[in-house]
């Protein structure tokens, strides 16, 4: 059985944005998703209001997360699933730092002052045999260091889970570069990258020529990257979807 996920970066709510700034683009996110329909979702970017915005509005959904500052408030990446569809065996929220169960911490070194949140979820499908592991993450803008520390934090998670994974998020982190590969390149885990034939996928609302694809969906489960896309996003009077285009993969369950 397949199903459709999504990574999916918001753009936080930022009144510096202008004619895209979030209240105005809250119509095109919604008509996204209503339009595609994906199974999951892991969104990024996501700060006190849009968490409440996209729980009252995502009513075929359960969404799951908290801000990523010591009162749990703040940006947040959030995981989405549908509800007719999946039971969450049990879901939590960890840092990426050397005291992950701590909120608002960091590993210091070079990373910027943002802590980095990951949101978890064990799903079990009512029509599957197995659960999966839905985990979703933004690794730091500022810091190579924290983004490989954070890269391998996540693994060595996954890894001692029982079930197969599904990994989204924005990585800020270019396909060559030391976090992707340590995260598709770990033995014995056999991951797939779903998005590595796809194209660039940061545009900054259309200003940008050359895309950089920095969001990625990762998983261990039967993955047919032929099927993985890119989500069209065509300024519309000048308002986009976000500043990344959302992804779409298609995974085995």
């Amino acid at each position: 059985m397949k199903i459709k996920v999504f990574t999916f970066n918001l753009r936080v709510n930022a009144s510096v944005d202008g004619i895209n700034a979030f209240p105005n683009r809250k119509g095109r996110i919604l008509d996204t998703i209503r339009t595609y329909s994906p199974d999951l979702i892991g969104f990024q970017e996501a700060n006190d209001d849009m968490r409440e915005w996209l729980r009252a509005e995502l009513s075929d959904y359960v969404v799951v997360g908290c801000g990523r500052n010591e009162d749990y408030r703040g940006e947040s990446v959030v995981l989405a699933y549908k509800k007719d569809a999946f039971e969450a065996l049990w879901t939590e929220c960890f840092w990426l730092s050397a005291t992950p169960y701590v909120p608002g911490s960091t590993y210091g070194l070079d990373q910027s002052s943002c802590p980095r949140v990951t949101t978890v979820a064990c799903l079990k499908h009512r029509d599957a045999a197995e659960p999966i592991v839905f985990c979703n993450t933004h690794l730091d803008h500022k810091g190579k260091t924290a983004r490989l520390l954070g890269a391998v934090q996540l693994m060595q998670y996954l890894s001692e889970k029982p079930y197969r994974f599904v990994l989204t998020g924005d990585f800020n982190a270019l396909p060559d570069t030391p976090e992707i590969q340590a995260i598709t390149s770990l033995p014995g885990l056999d991951v797939t990258d779903a998005t590595h034939k796809l194209g660039g996928t940061f545009h900054a609302f259309g200003k940008r020529e050359v895309k950089t694809k920095i969001d990625y969906i990762f998983t261990n489960l039967p993955c047919d990257v032929s099927d993985s896309f890119i989500v069209p996003d065509e300024g519309i009077d000048g308002i986009y979807i976000s500043d990344h285009h959302p992804v779409c993969a298609t995974v085995t369950i």
